[in-house]
């Protein structure tokens, strides 16, 4: 059996899972994060979106093999619930989460699009986070969330 040693949530983690295993399975089964949700297994809804590097991914999709030296990041590395990180709390204060379901992979989306470009506009947080299906219909919310967390980041 082969040890894989990553960089999750800034800190070093061992795991026996096969090389194969999607990385979604590593977090959850392995090492016990479930932010990152199950909700299709095909990259189509977003659920399981995590970090590595600063690059969304699928974490369905993404074999634990593929990640490398590259740190991982799920939405329990941005912050706690007594100190959530900017992003989160965006999305608190906008009440952003109704069913909660996917909303940690929104986050993980939107403060990968917030590394990327930390004054979005509206056409480019909207093009940024489709990949991410919301079935309660918070888009909106969603939205405003992520404009408050690019006001919030900048005012830091």
């Amino acid at each position: 059996m082969t040890t894989t040693t990553l960089t999750l949530n800034g800190l070093s983690c061992a795991t026996d899972a096969d090389p194969a295993t999607p990385l979604l399975y590593v977090l959850r089964d392995d090492l016990k994060l479930n932010g990152a949700k199950f909700g299709c297994g095909l990259g189509q809804c977003g659920a399981c979106t995590v970090m590595i590097g600063k690059t969304p991914v699928f974490s369905c999709l993404t074999p634990l093999s593929v990640v490398g030296a590259r740190p991982v990041t799920t939405v329990e590395g941005l912050g706690t619930p007594d100190k959530p990180g900017i992003v989160q709390q965006a999305f608190i204060d906008e009440q952003a989460a109704q069913c909660g379901y996917c909303i940690a992979g929104m986050i993980m989306r939107a403060q990968a699009l917030l590394l990327r470009n930390p004054s979005p506009s509206d056409t480019q947080i909207r093009r940024y986070m489709s990949p991410n299906l919301c079935r309660c219909g918070t888009h909106m919310r969603i939205l405003r969330a992520v404009r408050r967390a690019a006001k919030m980041l900048a005012a830091a």
